[in-house]
């Protein structure tokens, strides 16, 4: 034990009636000191490498940072002073850490009265106008549905195909060394609606042994064909989300730009087919922590790891930039656009009678339109009731927001619509897409199995959600549609004799077909629909096709030779798109 040395302060002048504190000093005072300041960087250097914390007054992070550094301060100091060990050290071990104490409360204080000033309470009108949302003409607007270029797939089945992409490696001779990040970024490349996804390594070690080539290859996937085509890159993606140390492109930026406050970083490529990683250059303009919006954005070449940084008034306008589609995320959008439906009449008006207020529903999608991708969401009630009062487009580059006014069904309604349509199959429904049916808004659905892979598709009226279609095509889809329409009074001019059905093509998924004789036919009728229930000798299960899709299912008897064609070989009941009469 250090020898205890006494240092009588504090009772001069303080009168009789003061106590007196003693302070003990441990040995070598100045040399512990120095430890703990030594440490402190120390520790700070490591926590700031693995945080990343953003050097920049309107970040709580790095409150966050240095707060954790004092307290590390004031529990070394507590150490190497022996407070631990012998209370008596506790005096000058209190007194020494005086100053972290100090910023720690400082810290406490500027974050508490920084979220105070920068409270919806206080701002209620300025989060009203972070976003401009004009109201919009939704038949004049936006664009009848272009068949042939309809996204049909989401991002589980887009996972599902990407992963079948990865076979291909084995041409590189690089089978199990990688795989494809869960994160799978829609834009449009080439004037195709596509998703794309960076790989990855498959674990530390495959990083160590792979790192110095990069990653060989992206993913990207076509959402009209279901195609998935894994993309060699020359020289290698060298920077990453999926990288360590200094080749993660997080820490890559962080280290550029250590006052910037930057979004979670987008995969795109450019129109030569080239990786980037899209990094929204974030800043706070209500109060100090409140206000989120994009003033720019930075560029990263995922092969070299260049960054260049625009503006985001350079990515709306400047040509050369107009492949970059998605610079505000869907979940700022979302936010915005909150904040703007519910406090239009302030702060208290949100809480108690609730007049004009508006929320976007629970969840959104994409649209492609004018070579842009747009965030689209139904629009409800604050009371979040089963209907919508409208539904919002805002573009990911421009932040252009449009409100379009039409009372129908939300879309977890049309989905459960859908689903009612093919229970039989007990089919899930993704998440609707909004169409326009010849004015008619429509929402639009892939019907996937258990394993996520698409069987058909359906159509469900915003304004009248009975009214509802689907069809293992998409071209017998919409046919079924308009029929419906036409039975309930509403007349849509669409010809699906001139729509290229791209849902047949022999890129849509793996088509394939099933021979044999017929030994056993059973028919049903169901929500209107013919559907032939036909048994083959080379099967044990029933293959069911609907008359409006294969007109000549009438014409089969037992004791037919036919072809089949399906998108799947297992189940009890296969859904067939084609039949054909030998």
């Amino acid at each position: 034990m250090d020898p205890i040395k006494v240092d009588f302060t504090g009772s001069s002048g303080n009168g009789p009636d003061k106590k007196t504190s003693v302070v003990i000093p441990p040995e070598k005072k100045g040399l512990k000191i120095a430890v703990n300041i030594i440490a402190t960087i120390i520790f700070g250097a490591v926590l700031y490498y693995f945080m990343l914390p953003v050097f920049n007054f309107k970040s709580i992070m790095m409150y966050a940072f240095f707060g954790a550094m004092a307290v590390f301060y004031c529990v070394v100091n507590y150490v190497t002073s022996g407070a631990l060990r012998t209370p008596d050290y506790a005096p000058y071990a209190n007194k020494s850490s005086l100053v972290p104490k100090i910023i720690i409360g400082v810290l406490v204080a500027v974050v508490a009265i920084g979220m105070l000033v920068s409270s919806v309470f206080f701002r209620a009108s300025s989060y009203a106008e972070i976003i401009d949302v004009q109201t919009g003409d939704f038949s004049q607007e936006v664009a009848e549905a272009d068949f042939a270029n309809v996204p049909v797939i989401d991002e589980t089945t887009t996972a599902v195909m990407a992963d079948r992409a990865l076979s291909d490696l084995s041409e590189l001779g690089l089978v199990s060394q990688f795989t494809v990040q869960p994160n799978y970024y829609q834009i449009n490349y080439k004037d195709t609606p596509v998703r794309v996804a960076s790989l990855q390594y498959s674990n530390i070690i495959k990083w160590l042994t792979n790192a110095k080539n990069g990653l060989p290859a992206y993913v990207i996937v076509d959402a009209i064909t279901q195609k998935a085509t894994l993309v060699e890159v020359e020289g290698g993606i060298k920077y990453s989300t999926a990288d360590h140390f200094g080749d993660n492109v997080n820490r890559h930026v962080r280290f550029k730009y250590p006052t910037y406050l930057l979004d979670t970083p987008t995969f795109e490529i450019d129109e030569e087919g080239h990786p980037y990683w899209i990094f929204a250059k974030l800043d706070m303009t209500i109060g100090l922590f409140g206000g989120k919006d994009v003033t720019g954005a930075i560029i990263v070449d995922a092969v070299t790891g260049e960054c260049v940084e625009y503006s985001i008034d350079d990515i709306r306008t400047k040509e050369d930039l107009q492949w970059i589609d998605r610079v505000y995320s869907a979940q700022l959008l979302n936010e915005q656009y909150n904040f703007y439906g519910k406090y239009q009449d302030g702060f208290w008006n949100s809480i108690l009678s609730q007049k004009n207020t508006y929320s976007t529903t629970e969840d959104y999608s994409y649209l492609a339109m004018n070579d842009d991708v747009y965030m689209y969401t139904g629009v409800t009630s604050l009371t979040n009731d089963e209907s919508i009062t409208g539904f919002i487009l805002i573009n990911q580059r421009t932040k252009d927001a449009r409100y379009y006014v039409i009372s129908g069904a939300k879309e977890s309604s049309a989905q459960s619509s859908a689903e009612g349509l093919v229970q039989q199959y007990d089919y899930k429904a993704s998440f609707p897409l909004l169409l326009n049916i010849d004015g008619e808004p429509t929402y639009f659905m892939s019907l996937k199995d258990a394993s996520s892979l698409v069987k058909g598709y359906a159509m469900i009226n915003v304004g009248q959600y009975s009214i509802g279609a689907t069809g293992t095509t998409l071209t017998a889809c919409i046919d079924n549609y308009v029929k419906e329409l036409a039975k309930n009074n509403i007349k849509v001019n669409v010809d699906t004799d001139e729509i290229v059905d791209s849902t047949t093509s022999d890129d849509a998924g793996e088509k394939i077909t099933a021979t044999g004789t017929v030994t056993e036919i059973r028919t049903a009728v169901i929500d209107g629909n013919s559907v032939y229930y036909i048994k083959l000798d080379s099967s044990d299960s029933y293959y069911s096709v609907k008359a409006a899709d294969a007109e000549n299912v009438v014409l089969v008897n037992k004791g037919d030779s036919i072809t089949v064609t399906i998108t799947t070989d297992k189940g009890n009941i296969i859904p067939a798109s084609a039949i054909e009469v030998k």
